[in-house]
């Protein structure tokens, strides 16, 4: 259940001085009065569910004139982001050089992108210092950019890992060195950390936003449970909660996104926050005849992505992928862009975060704006039917 609630400034601002004298004579506690009332409506809001914001259906999602960028809300917090973002997980300061990365900010950012997400632990913090060193260059307003890091691996060092409070506010502050930043708009805790009491993590997070290092926390890669904790910690002590989680999500994997996060989206207001669309490169039909020597599954580091797509279960998903090609064809589209699109038509999604390691691709993703709106309740029954592998969900999330 919601509350939503206007709060105006009646009784609460300070009494004018012609004024004073007069509001004294009549109710000489006015003032703390009505304070008293607000605090009292906020808790029965607070333990009843998440704050909601009035005119939020309003702006679930706008549309970019120019660019046909769609930008929603993160969560049911008032950040804007892009609803297709940039990843640099493996591509900045590891595939591509610093000039490819360029171009792909580029190209994303004229294209209407404002998510930008990074962390300490890519390319042992090359990645954080390329796109430090590309928003520098090309002088983007700050204002316009949401730009997003992780924290948990920071050094080889006992204490330069983990979401303790010391390695959050240092981890930190060496991300935003990197970046050249005074703060990122965004910071993921990158994995749970066992070793660390959750007061802890949540108090070090609402430490480094209230110090102005970061607007806002999330997670990434917590199960429902470790999220609940996180925010039941965060109303329990006053603390701020988490706002968002980074999720592993397309056609293969369904079952978190699709029936655990949703609960949480609905009763809290935690949104998704989507990585790897085209699963490593598996739904763009390049392994369709097995592994080229080109591809990333070529290379020693990824030797456990060869082995899944040359398993069973990798040919089996190559064979339906061969089949949903047909619905690609029939909507006028590519198939990562249907991969793309379809991760988009779920309502808690708030962004997708795209992995490009050329422009022509990033080019031909960012398309999956365009079918968006073709994503009708029989296409998805469709594309359902064919990867069979549909969660069982109390409620459909579907548009």
């Amino acid at each position: 259940m919601q509350v939503s609630f206007a709060c105006t400034d009646h009784g609460l601002k300070a009494p004018r001085n012609g004024e004073h004298s007069k509001q004294n004579a009549t109710s000489p506690n006015t003032t703390s009065q009505a304070r008293a009332r607000f605090r009292t409506v906020a808790l029965i809001a607070r333990s009843l569910g998440s704050f909601t914001h009035r005119y939020h259906h309003n702006l679930k999602e706008s549309t970019a004139k120019l660019t046909g960028m769609k930008y929603r809300n993160l969560g049911k917090s008032g950040l804007r982001v892009s609803c297709l973002g940039l990843g640099t997980w493996v591509t900045f300061g590891g595939q591509i050089s610093d000039e490819v990365a360029e171009q792909l900010m580029t190209i994303a950012y004229e294209s209407g992108v404002n998510l930008f997400d990074t962390a300490e632990v890519y390319s042992g913090g090359k990645a954080e210092i390329i796109m430090g060193n590309i928003i520098k260059k090309k002088c983007w307003r700050r204002s316009s950019l949401v730009i997003t890091t992780k924290l948990y691996w920071g050094g080889k060092a006992e204490t330069e890992r983990g979401l303790n409070r010391k390695h959050i506010i240092e981890g930190l502050k060496g991300s935003l060195q990197r970046m050249q930043l005074e703060y990122v708009d965004v910071v993921f805790a990158n994995r749970p950390d066992s070793n660390t009491p959750m007061e802890e993590i949540v108090r070090a997070m609402t430490h480094v936003i209230n110090q102005g290092m970061a607007m806002y926390w999330g997670t990434s890669r917590w199960s429902a449970m470790e999220i609940m904790e996180a925010y039941s910690v965060a109303r329990q002590f006053n603390l701020i909660p988490p706002v968002c989680e980074q999720a592993e999500y397309h056609f293969f994997q369904r079952e978190k996104v699709e029936t655990q996060l949703p609960e949480l989206y609905h009763k809290i207001g935690v949104g998704v926050v989507s990585w790897s669309p085209l699963a490593c490169g598996i739904i763009t039909g390049k392994y369709e005849n097995g592994v080229p020597e080109s591809s990333r599954a070529s290379m020693k580091p990824y030797q456990w992505l060869k082995e899944k797509i040359m398993s069973e279960d990798g040919r089996k998903q190559q064979a339906k992928l061969k089949e949903l090609t047909h619905i690609a064809e029939k909507l006028g589209c590519t198939l990562p862009q249907l991969a793309i699109a379809w991760c988009l038509r779920n309502e808690g999604v708030s962004s997708v975060l795209l992995g490009s390691s050329n422009a022509s691709q990033l080019t031909e993703n960012l398309g999956a704006i365009q079918v968006i709106p073709k994503m009708t309740a029989g296409i998805t029954a469709e594309v359902d039917h064919i990867l069979g592998n549909r969660p069982h969900s109390k409620r459909d999330y579907h548009h």
